[in-house]
């Protein structure tokens, strides 16, 4: 029977043909070593370019530029599938050159990107800046090609062998994210390339000493003393700029003050922490306008700039004389303790420790601090930091070095006053925009479980940034805590909650387990007015219902008014006829003797502005139940967040998505998420083209006759795609246990590549029944990822109270199960491509696999932010369910599909 059309379990096991590569036991592993370890440069480089970007500009730009950058392993599918016959017979000196360029493109990219001067504020207004970002993206993209091309080559010349080489590859690329973790601890940002040029060099002598032969161990040398030299000798020399900080970042206004010193750093994978002093400094988070007439003097020089990765500043509290400390009273995390005296306080993020010692200087009779990011924690404990709060931490009861919300989970301890307040830096955002962030100490769990641990009469007090105008974060803010309430005691929620707010400044809600008195209420109400902020909501505050629709047609009119698909323009609400109210009419007052009010002019008009209003209208709603249909009706996104859904950002609906593209000037508060858009859409358009390339060019001689296409794509397609959103919505997941983001990634990371590797490395031994095998194994990954989307939460909120020690050692044995079972699918493939003689079919594949793999990591925290992170898990177990029927096509070498 001919070869090609037997089954495929009947092809020897692995045939030699004469263009094989045929190695010793020794030059075997160091073909591993080299795979493996260039692997690791790749990846290591691609947290560096986002470290650098996270610190030097924002992160979200670094992920947009990597997720691009990676579609150079698409683009050398294309080119190694059309002129695979050169690359056969040229295999040896293409990836020798290839990876020998690694190290000097990468160098070389970074010094040129940090000279472009990319400034992602004026994105819309000025055309040299998308000009820049393009620029930006073809730098990137030179290294991982040179990656691309070297990997390709060898798993073209390889690919009877296919699942050792992919073990060697997924293993060492895991390894190589702790090499990178590692590498946080010793260097400074701007010089943690070092870590993927280190890693690419001990790849270079690994292939020496395996194909590459020894007579390459002079240009490898020549080449890693030029990429090496380039970044810590020659930059540093001539004045380049290794770390360009934009001056739009939070250290970039520090460092400028004449005055400025830095007084402290460090750096880990915790994030790189600086603490600048100045005179110039004033960090008063909500502070009232009323404290300059009320005191004497506002204490000078009382805070020091802390910031991480360039973002802040978090204002660190000088220990302030007894004469100042009526300062406290003006600012808004002192409302708890207007009503409660003597109080057993926790602070559930201690940030840069202004409501620890607002705590301590109001009376408090016991302070718990709890902080997850242990670096913050490190530099309170220096002597920097301890002289100037005079040692903040030591006078504290207790200190809890990983997140509030899971101590209070599994403590027995009940507290008058819980406190999360400004605990991030100026705001919830970057001024480039909201990143795709999870904010777990704001879900609904979360505000559930702050609740339950006040004791009888407690009260919660959060206080949030308030910036924006039309509201965002807030009104999720609100409708996260009244559903939370919902939960805990719906009996009292009407009772239970107070609000206030200072415009473009801070809101504060406090709730009371309970309800609240009357004789509180009023304190609260008079500490309010004294000041001089807007009461929000108190039990028995009357709301206008007929300031509703102006509302909220006044902020569509705002953000929609001209474009495509948008409202007809209406009358702006300061043409409003004689006796027709005001858009910004203040609802409450004088319809209510009870309660608070301002007097109306002589039209009507309160001069309460609109964030005011929709801030009442918003509690309205809320406590009468009709908060859906004012969401569904607002400009923007408002929905609770949850463990599911942790998110602050994403406000701009998907449907109204087409009627902002001509409006994006009023939303650069959104760069994170409407980044995530483009990404997932230039990746889609350019990983259609790669693909289409080859098939253009080589259909008669390569694809007409070969079967099983369009499954092949459906199949390589769901893996790509499948495994990156895997690792992307675990990750996001993980931080709720491991508490930082950085972490996160590199466990995620290491444990998913390292243990897919293992099973790459198995799935040899099933390659004889792989068509009895792999069936179970595709339906063990979708029942396990269906059952990780819906119950994993419950174990990583289980787990993060445990030891960081124990917690790392349980997120590794729950990402084992899935990610072993995972590593057969690929590798048993592609190895039958090989074995079956496609291959031209073998590097369209990994082609396929790269692309979606691009589109996979795009198409993530779009699903997260719309749908959910467990959606994300859902769709990727979907996903290797739909490639099980697709397996049989790929493997297949009779006569063609019928929709092939």
């Amino acid at each position: 029977m001919n070869d090609r059309f037997a089954p495929a379990e009947a092809l020897p096991a692995a045939p030699v043909a004469e263009d094989d590569l045929v190695l010793d036991p020794r030059g075997r592993l160091a073909l591993y070593l080299a795979v493996g370890l260039a692997a690791g440069a790749v990846i290591a480089l691609q947290i560096d370019v986002m470290r650098v970007f996270a610190v030097g500009s924002w992160s979200h730009f670094g992920s947009f530029v990597v997720s691009l950058a990676m579609l150079g392993f698409g683009l050398t599918s294309a080119v190694m599938c059309v002129a695979k016959t050169w690359f056969q017979r040229h295999w040896l000196g293409a990836a020798s050159v290839a990876l020998a360029l690694f190290g000097p493109l990468a160098v070389a990219a970074n010094l040129y990107v940090q000279k472009l001067g990319f400034n992602a504020i004026f994105l819309v207004s000025d055309p040299a800046q998308k000009w820049r970002l393009l620029q930006i993206f073809v730098a990137e993209l030179t290294p991982f090609l040179a990656g691309a091309v070297f990997l390709g080559c060898v798993f073209l010349k390889s690919n009877r062998i296919f699942g050792r080489v992919y073990f060697a590859d997924l293993a060492g690329a895991g390894l190589c994210g702790l090499v990178f973790l590692g590498a946080m601890y010793l260097f400074r940002p701007e010089n943690l390339i070092a870590a993927p040029l280190a890693l690419w060099l001990a790849a270079m002598i690994a292939w020496a000493f395996g194909p590459g032969g020894l007579r390459a161990l002079a240009p490898f040398a020549v080449l890693a003393a030029l990429a090496f030299g380039g970044h810590f000798v020659a930059a540093p020399a001539l004045g380049l700029s290794r770390l360009a900080v934009n001056d739009y970042k939070g250290v970039a206004y520090a460092r400028k003050f004449p005055d400025s010193k830095r007084i402290y750093e460090s750096v880990s994978p915790f994030g790189y922490i600086e603490a600048y002093s100045s005179s110039y400094l004033h960090f008063a988070p909500g502070l009232s306008d009323n404290a300059a007439f009320n005191m004497p003097a506002v204490p000078a020089n009382a805070y020091i700039a802390m910031y991480v990765d360039s973002d802040g500043p978090i204002g660190v509290i000088r220990n302030l004389p007894d004469k100042d400390t009526a300062y406290f009273r003006f600012l808004p995390m002192y409302y708890p303790y207007v009503i409660k005296k003597d109080p057993k306080v926790f602070i559930t993020q201690f940030g840069g420790g202004i409501s620890t010692a607002v705590a301590l200087r109001s009376g408090a009779k016991e302070v718990t601090v709890a902080e997850g990011n242990r670096a913050v924690l490190e530099a309170f404990h220096s002597k920097v930091f301890k002289d100037f709060t005079g040692d903040i931490l030591g006078r504290v009861n207790k200190v809890i070095d990983y997140e509030g919300r899971h101590y209070l989970a599994h403590t027995q301890e009940r507290y008058d006053v819980i406190d999360l307040s400004l605990a991030d830096s100026t705001g919830l955002s970057n001024p480039g925009g909201f990143a795709i962030v999870e904010k777990f100490s704001y879900t609904r769990e979360a505000m559930e479980t702050y609740m339950r641990a006040l004791a009888a009469g407690g009260v919660l007090a959060v206080t949030l940034w308030n910036k924006e105008e039309p509201p965002k974060s807030v009104l999720r803010l609100y409708a996260t805590m009244a559903a939370a309430a919902e939960d805990v005691d719906s009996a009292h929620i009407a009772d239970s909650f107070f609000v206030a707010s200072s415009y473009l400044s801070t809101a504060t809600v406090l709730y009371k387990r309970g309800g609240f008195a009357e004789d509180e209420i009023a304190k609260l109400r008079d500490h309010t007015k004294a000041m001089s902020f807007d009461e929000i909501y108190s039990p028995g505050f009357f709301y206008d219902g007929t300031q509703t629709d102006r509302t909220l047609d006044g902020y569509v009119e705002q953000i929609f008014a001209g474009a495509a698909g948008g409202p007809p323009t209406a009358a702006p609400a300061a043409e409003a006829g004689p006796g027709e109210p005001s858009a910004q009419a203040d609802p409450a007052g004088p319809a209510d003797p009870t309660g608070p009010g301002d007097e109306p002019g002589a039209n009507g008009d309160t001069g309460v502005v609109p964030a005011t209003i929709m801030g009442r209208l918003a509690w309205a709603s809320l406590i009468n139940g009709e908060w859906p249909k004012i969401a569904q009706r607002y400009v923007f996104d408002t929905r609770i967040l949850t463990n599911d859904h942790p998110y602050f950002a994403a406000y701009v609906k998907t449907k109204d998505l087409p009627r902002v593209l001509d409006r994006l000037e009023l939303l650069q508060d959104e760069w994170g998420y409407l980044l995530i858009w483009a990404t997932l859409g230039v990746a889609c358009l350019t990983a259609c083209v790669l693909l289409a390339f080859p098939v253009i060019w080589g259909w008669r001689a390569v694809f007409s006759q070969t079967p099983g296409k369009f499954l092949t794509i459906i199949y390589f397609a769901c893996l790509g795609a499948g495994y990156i959103m895997v690792e992307v919505g675990l990750i996001a997941h993980f931080v709720m246990a491991l508490g930082n983001a950085t972490v996160s990634a590199s466990v995620l990371i290491t444990g998913m590549l390292v243990f897919s590797g293992l099973g790459s490395l198995t799935s040899e031994r099933i390659l004889p029944k792989m068509r009895l095998a792999m069936p179970p194994i595709f339906l063990a990954i979708g029942a396990l990822l269906i059952l990780y989307a819906l119950f994993l939460d419950n174990a990583l909120d289980a787990i993060g109270a445990l030891p960081y020690g124990a917690r790392l050692l349980l997120s590794f044995v729950f990402i084992a199960p899935p990610a072993f079972l995972m590593g057969f699918p690929m590798p048993t493939a592609m190895t039958t491509l090989g074995r079956l003689g496609k291959d031209h079919m073998f590097i369209w594949a990994w082609g396929v696999n790269g692309c979606f793999s691009v589109i996979g990591a795009a198409a993530a925290p779009v699903i997260a932010t719309n749908f959910g992170l467990g959606a994300v898990i859902e769709i990727a177990g979907l996903a290797y369910l739909l490639a099980l029927p697709a397996f049989f096509g790929v493997i297949s070498s009779g006569r063609k599909p019928r929709f092939a």
